[in-house]
Order: C-alpha cells, then structure tokens, then sequence
C-alpha cells in the first residue's frame, strides 16, 4: 500500500512527531538553564542503572550518532556531570559513567520538570497514561531497525 492509500499512516507519524516536538520545548523550557535534554537524558540514564558505558554504547542506546554523543559526553564532562576514563583492556576506548555533581543536577533537574510531569497526568488521568504505555512501547519496537 501506497502512502497516497494510507492517509492513516500520515496522521500516526504526524501525531507522533506533534508530540515529541512538544514534549521535548515543555522539557528543555523547564531544565535547568546549562542542561539540554541530551544532557539529562545521558545523566538519567546513568542515575537509574549506574556502571560505565562507552560513546558507542551510550550512542546506539539514544539513536544518535557517535559524534553526537562526543559532543554530549564533552559538555558533560566540562560541567563535571560526567567521569571519563580510558578503557584499561582497549586503551582506544573511553568509559563513561556519572559523577556525583551529574547525580545532583539531574536530581535537580527532575525536580524543574517536575510540574510538566504532573500537569500532563492531570489532563490525562492515570487510567489513560497506563493504557498507552503498551501501545507505545510497541509503536517504539516497530519503529526500531
């Protein structure tokens, strides 16, 4: 089937593309004024499962390009949000894992956007946000390579 033909197809991805374009200005509005969401979402990461990850690692996890996650991994560490160390097996790689200062700015930047979270849950209801999290998460599984 044809796009032309599917004019349903259009509206989801339509859909989908509104709302990140949305939820990512209500989020980056409400972060702290140094943190972009590439730089809360590397920190939030590392605060729920903690260890150390390599740039590649930490870039197929976020769909982003090596060079990307350079670039975040830099600012990061510039701030001292982030520890980079050499790989002691492959001296070519670095490992990447979050400082205590990381920890505490995204705690910090949980707590700023933590209105957004709550406003969008009002207007949805906890019913609706439960019965849509399957779907997504197989909407996200589809839309994976």
């Amino acid at each position: 089937m044809t796009v032309t033909n599917n004019p349903l197809a259009i509206m989801l991805f339509s859909e989908i593309a509104t709302v990140d374009q949305a939820a990512r200005a209500r989020l980056k509005a409400s972060l702290p004024n140094d943190m972009e969401l590439s730089h809360f979402s590397v920190l939030n990461h590392f605060s729920h499962l903690g260890g150390e990850k390599t740039p590649a690692q930490l870039a197929r996890i976020f769909h982003v390009t090596k060079g990307a996650m350079t670039n975040t991994i830099s600012r990061l560490s510039a701030s001292g949000y982030v520890h980079v160390r050499p790989d002691w097996d492959d001296a070519r790689r670095k490992l990447i894992s979050i400082s205590p200062a990381g920890q505490a700015a995204r705690n910090t930047a949980v707590h700023a956007i933590e209105p957004v979270f709550i406003d969008v849950m009002k207007k949805l209801g906890p019913e609706k946000a439960k019965a849509m999290l399957p779907i997504l998460r197989e909407l996200r599984m589809a839309l994976l390579p």
